[in-house]
């Protein structure tokens, strides 16, 4: 069974670094990569965020979260602000040409997905997603 569950992880995390550089693939014409976009489509989804909740959320630690940050914001991507309680809590958000542009990394980005798991049969596409979302939830 300890060598079922080597393959396992092994095999998912090759799938995980794949999927990751098609998805850089699709991002580079746009300057950007796949852990900006995390960032840009979380943040899409969810609105306003400190980077703690960021960090946490995509399970990234600080400093790799920093750098993202840094360089979205020199890319005129997002916008940073403090709070007015505590100078050290940033709020994050989309800046007005990220909002302009997300349509077009958004498509970019899902025709890419499609283009991956179109050989996938539905019912598979649908099985994975259960097991994906019950394993998310346990961890």
């Amino acid at each position: 069974m300890k060598e079922n569950n080597h393959m396992l992880f092994h095999s998912v995390n090759q799938l995980s670094r794949r999927l990751t550089k098609h998805l850089n693939e699709a991002l580079e014409p746009y300057g950007l990569y796949s852990a900006q976009w995390s960032v840009l489509y979380v943040l899409r989804e969810k609105g306003t965020l400190t980077q703690k909740a960021l960090s946490e959320y995509l399970a990234v630690e600080a400093p790799p979260m920093t750098r993202t940050i840094q360089r979205l914001l020199k890319q005129e991507f997002i916008q940073q602000k403090s709070s007015d309680e505590d100078k050290r809590k940033k709020y994050i958000m989309l800046s007005p040409k990220a909002e302009a542009e997300f349509p077009v990394w958004e498509k970019a980005v899902l025709e890419k997905n499609e283009e991956l798991i179109r050989k996938l049969s539905s019912p598979s596409q649908e099985n994975l997603q259960k097991i994906l979302n019950e394993w998310l939830k346990q961890i």
